[in-house]
């Protein structure tokens, strides 16, 4: 068991910091323990990333921000549009609002929600989710019938999921949007979407 002595946690309280290139844009962010991934972008972050196609004008949401590394991108993408980042931790909505000032993203911001609770707006052109891999079918249900309401016709709804998950998803996204993209199937992640057709 490791021991730590009171200046160790001193430092293990410091804020960490993550560097990467995220679909061409150099991002910085701070984060902390706590917040999901703190000491590097997750894997299936960096996956969703590769087949996210974003427009410069699109409105996104970013469904459990974390630190804000999809809905910061997204907001990097889509420089004339909004990117609204939603999380039910505290903590990490701080760290999104404090992480889009730092990428000076201005049309980003992040608000505490759970799920879709305080997201009454219904003009989003692009939803995104990694989605955590124990949610239970329940919620991934909610998800996804809230996602659909909140796109604009054409609108799309892209989530990472362990893989494991992808005939779930599958047969759920056929059920609520009537249609079901699969981008990419890894050993451990799968990136799909679908489309709420006009």
């Amino acid at each position: 068991m490791a021991h730590y002595s009171k200046s160790q946690i001193a430092d293990l309280k410091k804020d960490l910091h993550v560097e990467d290139t995220l679909n061409g844009f150099p991002m910085t962010f701070d984060t902390t323990w706590g917040i999901f991934s703190p000491r590097a972008i997750d894997d299936g972050s960096i996956m969703l990333l590769k087949y996210l196609d974003v427009a410069p004008s699109d409105n996104c949401l970013d469904l459990g921000c974390g630190y804000g590394v999809l809905g910061l991108t997204m907001a990097k993408m889509a420089p004339q549009g909004t990117t609204l980042m939603v999380d039910k931790d505290y903590v990490a909505v701080d760290y999104a609002n404090k992480n889009a000032k730092k990428n000076q993203t201005p049309n980003a911001s992040a608000r505490l929600s759970n799920g879709f609770s305080d997201v009454p707006e219904k003009n989003f052109n692009v939803i995104v989710s990694n989605i955590p891999a124990k949610v239970g079918n329940e919620l991934l249900y909610i998800f996804l019938h809230d996602a659909y309401q909140r796109l604009q016709p054409g609108g799309r709804f892209y989530v990472v999921t362990i893989t494991g998950l992808r005939d779930f998803m599958k047969r759920a996204f056929k059920e609520v949007f009537g249609n079901y993209k699969k981008h990419k199937q890894g050993p451990a992640y799968t990136v799909a979407s679908a489309i709420k057709e006009e």
